[in-house]
């Protein structure tokens, strides 16, 4: 299946998101470089953490290593660009910061292995894929660390290679259901309430949980917005709870969303509110809890969703157990049939 071909149709920005280490995410990564030296697509690529190197830094395990092709555009801090296999042109030494140094964006100049890392801020992670496709990059890889859910905001880029496997547990029922939960929360609808939507954009850097009671049809102003004197929902649950009279059509809240908050609202008040989130990377409620929420009439809507372009399998895990590939990647299939599902290990 050639992967790439047909992603770069369509999207200019790529994020590869991994469920858990070991995943699959930088095999994932790997393949997709490959297939862009067969096609002769100029590749542009960062991290938003550290990879390429030998060994995981955490677990102590062995890992894959990121092989760079001449012509690939790439962001390496200075303390790595002396332990670079390949040889590596400066284009220039950017502003941004990290714990390894100033990150240098550099070409490719003779092929080899390379570790690369980007940005701390999301932001700048899309002013660095800018740059890199000022200076030719045809299609840019954000390789994402597995502790920065932020990695697949929609801010960051414009679509997400999502890798899941066997690591997630030994029962391949519950990796398909919790691939399938990520899928299904990453599509979660958009905010089709103009209104409401250029409300919440007004004053969404507040930073505060706002609560939205529609006005009467003539008034200018569409909502009265109620700041509540809380920046997240963590731990007010049932702050929250007793804030939701029947007239709050809307409630945004800008940070997490977790399975405490939200079982602390009375479900009876989910019929008549709609909860707002900025993307659903904010979303930390488990798939169990999120069906019964759902049941009872849970109604959440994002103002911008994550495009889910891919998912990768990786039927093997490093604890020595594994799943057979085929049957692995028709379950996923059966559970998201809209999103080509492969083991780019095969």
């Amino acid at each position: 299946m050639e992967l790439l071909r047909e992603l770069s149709k369509e999207y200019k920005t790529i994020s590869i998101v991994g469920m858990a280490k070991n995943a699959g995410k930088t095999t994932a990564l790997n393949f997709l470089i490959e297939e862009a030296m067969d096609e002769g697509v100029r590749l542009g690529i960062t991290s938003t953490g550290r990879d390429g190197e030998s060994t995981d830094l955490v677990t102590e395990t062995e890992k894959p290593r990121v092989y760079l092709y001449e012509g690939t555009l790439v962001s390496v801090p200075r303390k790595l660009y002396e332990l670079a296999e390949a040889g590596l042109e400066i284009i220039s030494m950017s502003n941004y910061r990290t714990a390894l140094g100033e990150l240098l964006l550099c070409e490719v100049k003779e092929e080899g292995y390379v570790q690369i890392a980007g940005p701390v801020a999301t932001a700048d992670t899309r002013k660095l894929c800018t740059e890199m496709f000022s200076c030719g990059a045809e299609l840019v890889l954000v390789d994402g660390a597995i502790d920065r859910k932020s990695v697949a905001a929609p801010e960051s880029s414009d679509a997400i290679i999502l890798s899941t496997g066997a690591v997630i547990s030994r029962d391949i029922a519950k990796v398909v259901k919790e691939t399938a939960h990520v899928v299904s929360l990453y599509s979660l609808p958009v905010l089709d309430d103009s209104d409401a939507k250029e409300t919440i954009l007004s004053i969404i850097d507040e930073n505060r949980i706002a609560l939205m009671r529609r006005k009467a049809v003539l008034d200018p102003e569409p909502f009265d917005v109620e700041l509540m004197d809380l920046k997240t929902g963590l731990g007010a649950g049932r702050l929250i709870d007793e804030a939701i009279t029947d007239d709050v059509e809307y409630v945004f809240i800008p940070g997490a969303i977790t399975n405490s908050i939200m079982e602390s609202i009375n479900p009876a008040k989910f019929k008549n509110t709609v909860f707002i989130l900025k993307d659903p990377t904010k979303i930390f409620i488990d798939s169990v809890t999120w069906k019964q929420l759902v049941k009872r009439g849970l109604d959440m809507r994002v103002i911008q969703n994550i495009k889910v372009c891919a998912v990768t399998v990786n039927p093997i895990s490093p604890e020595g157990y594994s799943f057979d590939s085929d049957m692995l990647q028709a379950e996923v299939r059966k559970a998201i049939p809209d999103i080509p599902v492969i083991d780019v290990r095969k």
